[in-house]
């Protein structure tokens, strides 16, 4: 588990699903649940700021982000070499990672960069790293492992500042914690170092002193925890229980103000305490007391002035005398649950042979104990394991021990009392069974009957009746004694009331075993005299009964003291006799024959159970072989039937596939299809885009076509329009050239009139006067004369009407002259329309172009003929007129003509358009610009299609040419019709 988390409330727990799960401890719900690991989570190290956390396993170590819980890093390492432990330094942004083979390296949280790499020790035995601390302010790193040394780390300097030697009970650290303190600023010296013994030693890190430890003597700590202000200290105790220790009341005398300044010289033997030393001493110690009230009271004991050597640790002190321990012990029944560990030691004077034991338990396992759980259940794993080695190195030292059958009932008490020291628990056993169990293996198989007869003896001599009862019952010594001893009393008595049994046991001579034994008995004599039948004694010696050990241990006190000496056992017994140093005594006390046959039977026995076993092994092989050839038959039908089925459903999956897939095809041929009309489509949507972009690049190239027609029709329109009124202006001088040729012409005409008039006056003047002669010289006598001046007179009126006929015919000339300026001027105002029709619509232009251009020819023709035949009847009446003239003029001349011509000679056609052609150049002109304007009102009109123009100019220069032409022809008609006469 982890907390200090950036949110207070939240806390992560590692399971052993490989998971890591976040929780909030207000609401009790599940915040995050993070995975990743493939093995077991050994260490959660949350970031001082709270918002990192780093999960190591033994293969891999990842850094996660506890706002996100999502994992920024992970440290994948070779299988050869694992992982131990990765944490943050405190105080500071580093990454510490130690691995299995004791590299050290230091990274950058930021970038998991590697700053350093500690170095690796290179002498001495590998240290295998388990446990790491580091002070508060990260200066310090303390590891420790798979040995009883300590290294200490500069990690300022990446230097070992020491190693540190532990006592030589530590054969392996399993845990470092540095005692916190309110004043050192962070730089802890106190060390908690928690060994294999379940022992929690406190040690200062500069003097290698022992401090204090926390223990229990009956259950060992798995793990402890120190609270951050360094006042209370949290174990986890084997047997699962929760304990919680004051640092103040286990400091209280390391915790003692310091020495006053005045020192005392001291003589120069005397021990100087300030030399700091690398071993750490054995003597100052603190182990709890366990009171009746289940308290733990906890009691630094100081150092003696001069140490011992280490080697003597367990002797007794001077005060601590045997003598004295037991009057204590009568005072008060038992010792101190404190002290009693360490007074049982001392009693039973233990030499704690390492060397000898190792050699013993490194035989392994004893084939007689190989099932010992069988036979023996036990609840603990880890307390069937310890009675396991125990007894295995009991049956190496002896081989009586292996043949025992009673020898797990007689250790077990002991094993789980010093399950956490074997050795020790090894070296008491052995003691009580060389001491306490005198005489016991000598009728071995059988129970001893010596050792059983002493208990009947005093039982016989203290309680006669009770012994008759037991006699008279059936009950021998084998149903009330045997059970007590062969168990030492661990079925009948509780855990108190055994350990106040052997404080008795340990102090007093052998024998005081088999006086408890016969006091026991008598102080439940009540309830056994009720009793008759067998099944209720042999229940009763092997349950625990209501007693009180206080009478029955001073009943044993008294049957020592009152027992006489011939039936004492004190007599047969010999004294106590410790192991001896170094090595372990031989152990021989038994009929060795029978310890060797019983061997060589449960050998034999072995080897025709092992034979017993191979052979139904075999047995059971050839069984298994017939069976697994009758299986493998079996299963080869039913292989085969289930392969044909097999084949048939492949082949119904292969129909199946072959459908599915044929109509995939379809599916894919359809989907071919689909994507190929939507690419036929889309190639048709872009072909439209395109060619909807060519139009609208097509438009925008008309539009800028338009735009260009337009503009050059705007600038035709106004050249037009210029032209127009050029027109216009020109049509107006020919206009007033016109007027002024009409007022020529008029007074032309009034001239001619007046000329014609005053020549007919003078004609008819000279004529009244001829025919005033004549009729005189009529009268005088010229009959013909009469007849000539008729003729005259005939010959001038019809000469006057044949000029009012031609001054008729210049009026009707004039009129049709105007008549046909109204007309132009019609064709002007036409032509406008025409042309603001042709820019509304193009075909509608044409078609009118080409209608206005078939009525223009028509019109044309139709006012072409009406002037020819208007000059044919013109000319062949001036001509009808002109001949009676001349006729006339010719016949009333006579030899006059000459004259005549002279005065008329004006007057004639030919001489007339001569002159009017001399006079009148405009007149040509005019009739020219007539019939031009006449023949263009189409053509001239300026369109707004570019394309058309030069067709339209063509055009028109070819109804030009035709009417110019037409005009000549008309022309060169009227001259020749106007000449025909003269002819």
């Amino acid at each position: 588990m982890a907390f200090n988390l950036r949110r207070t409330t939240e806390y992560l727990v590692a399971l052993a699903d490989y998971s890591i799960k976040c929780f909030d401890k207000d609401t009790r719900q599940l915040v995050s649940w993070m995975r990743g690991h493939a093995g077991a989570v050994s260490s959660v190290s949350v970031h001082s700021s709270g918002r990192y956390a780093i999960t190591t396993s033994a293969d891999t170590a990842q850094l996660w982000d506890l706002d996100t819980f999502q994992r920024k890093r992970k440290l994948n390492v070779r299988q050869a070499v694992g992982l131990q432990k990765v944490f943050f330094l405190p105080r500071s942004n580093t990454i510490l990672s130690c691995f299995s083979d004791d590299t050290i390296f230091a990274w950058e949280s930021d970038t998991l960069y590697c700053k350093y790499q500690l170095p690796t020790p290179g002498e001495g035995p590998k240290m295998g790293y388990r446990a790491f601390a580091v002070t508060r302010d990260g200066r310090i790193l303390a590891t420790g492992g798979r040995s009883s040394l300590l290294h200490l780390w500069c990690l300022e300097s990446q230097q070992l500042l020491r190693a540190v030697q532990m006592p030589a009970q530590v054969r392996t650290v399993r845990q470092l914690e540095f005692l916190p303190d309110s004043f050192d600023g962070g730089s802890s010296q106190v060390l908690g170092v928690l060994s294999q013994e379940g022992i929690m030693r406190f040690i200062s890190i500069h003097s290698c002193k022992l401090l204090f430890e926390v223990c229990r003597h009956d259950d060992g700590i798995t793990s402890a925890s120190i609270s951050p202000s360094g006042r209370h200290l949290v174990a986890v105790m084997e047997s699962g229980a929760l304990n919680i220790y004051s640092i103040q009341a286990l400091t209280r005398d390391i915790s003692r103000p310091p020495a006053p300044l005045v020192k005392v010289v001291t003589t120069p033997g005397q021990a100087d305490d300030s030399n700091m030393t690398a071993r750490v001493p054995s003597r100052s110690v603190l182990r709890p007391t366990r009171t009746s009230g289940h308290k733990v009271q906890d009691r630094a004991s100081r150092p003696p002035a001069s140490s011992l050597p280490e080697h003597k640790e367990n002797e007794m002190p001077d005060p601590l005398n045997k003598k004295r321990v037991r009057a204590l012990l009568k005072t008060f029944g038992e010792y101190p649950a404190r002290y009693r560990m360490f007074i049982w030691r001392s009693l039973l004077h233990l030499p704690e042979n390492c060397s000898a034991f190792g050699s013993l338990t490194d035989k392994g396992q004893h084939s007689a104990f190989l099932t010992l759980q069988e036979h023996y259940p036990v609840k603990s794993a880890r307390l069937q394991r310890g009675l396991q080695r125990v007894l295995s190195a009991l049956a190496h030292w002896s081989a009586i021990f292996g043949e025992t059958e009673y020898l797990p009932l007689l250790a077990f008490p002991f094993v789980k009392l010093f399950q956490n020291n074997p050795l020790v628990c090894f070296e008491v056993i052995a003691t009580v069974i060389v001491n306490w169990c005198q005489h016991w293996f000598e009728y071995f198989p059988n129970p001893p009957l010596n050792v059983l007869s002493m208990v009947e003896n005093v039982l016989a001599h203290h309680d006669k009746e009770l012994l008759q009862h037991l006699v008279h019952c059936g009950v021998t010594s084998q149903l009330y004694a045997w059970p007590l001893l062969e168990t030492l009393f661990s079925e009948v008595l509780t855990r108190d009331e055994w350990l106040m049994l052997f404080d008795n046991v340990f102090s007093n001579h052998p024998a005081f075993l088999l006086l408890a034994v016969a006091s026991y008995v008598t102080c439940s004599r009540a309830p056994l005299l009720l009793c008759t039948r067998r099944e209720d004694f042999q229940y009763f010696f092997h349950h625990r009964n209501n007693l009180d050990m206080s009478a029955v241990i001073r009943e044993a006190y008294h049957l020592m003291e009152s027992t006489p000496e011939e039936i004492h056992p004190q007599n047969l017994l010999a004294d106590f006799e410790p192991l001896t140093q170094g090595q372990y005594p031989i152990f021989n006390k038994y009929p060795a024959f029978v310890v060797e046959y019983r061997s060589q039977e449960r050998e034999r026995i072995r080897q025709q159970e092992l034979e017993y076993l191979r052979e139904r092994q075999a047995l059971q092989e050839l069984r298994a072989e017939a069976v697994r050839r009758r299986a493998e038959d079996e299963a080869w039908h039913t292989q085969q039937e289930l392969l044909r089925e097999e084949e048939e459903r492949r082949r119904r999956t292969l129909r199946g596939e072959e459908e599915r897939l044929a109509e995939q095809r379809r599916r894919l041929a359809a989907m071919k299809r689909e994507l190929k009309a939507k690419e036929l489509h889309l190639l048709d949507a872009a072909r439209r885009r395109f060619l909807h972009q060519q139009q609208e690049q097509k438009r925008a190239e008309l539009r800028r076509l338009d735009e260009e027609i337009e503009r050059k029709a705007s600038l035709r329109v106004q050249e037009t329009a210029a032209a127009v009124q050029d027109v216009e202006v020109r049509q107006m001088e020919l206009q007033a050239q016109r007027r002024l040729l009409e007022q020529q012409l008029a007074k032309e005409q009034e001239r001619v009139t007046q000329e014609v008039r005053a020549e007919a006056v003078a004609w008819q003047r000279h004529a009244e006067e001829e025919d005033q002669s004549a009729y005189q010289r009529m009268l005088e006598g010229d009959p013909n004369c009469g007849l000539g001046i008729r003729k005259v007179l005939e010959e001038s009126l019809a000469e006057a009407e044949q000029l009012q006929a031609e001054a008729e015919l210049r009026a009707e000339v004039l009129g049709r002259l105007e008549q046909v300026n109204g007309e132009r001027g019609r064709d002007r105002h036409w032509l406008a329309a025409r042309s603001a029709e042709a820019d509304a619509s193009e075909e509608q232009l044409i078609e009118a172009m080409k209608k206005m251009e078939s009525r223009k020819w028509e019109e044309v023709e139709r006012r072409t003929q009406q002037e020819d035949e208007a000059q044919a009847a013109s000319a062949a009446e001036a001509r009808r007129g002109k001949l009676g003239m001349q006729t006339q003029r010719e016949r009333q001349c006579g030899g006059q003509g000459q004259s005549l011509d002279a005065c008329w000679s004006p007057c004639s056609p030919r001489r007339h358009e001569a002159a009017s052609q001399r006079q009148a150049p405009d007149a040509i002109r005019l009739s020219d610009w007539s019939s031009t304007d006449e023949s263009v009102p189409c053509e001239s009109v300026p369109f707004s299609l570019d394309r058309c123009r030069a067709e339209l100019d063509f055009r028109e220069r070819e109804l030009m040419q035709d009417v110019q032409e037409l005009r000549r022809k008309l022309a060169a008609r009227a001259r020749a019709d106007a000449g025909t006469p003269s002819l």
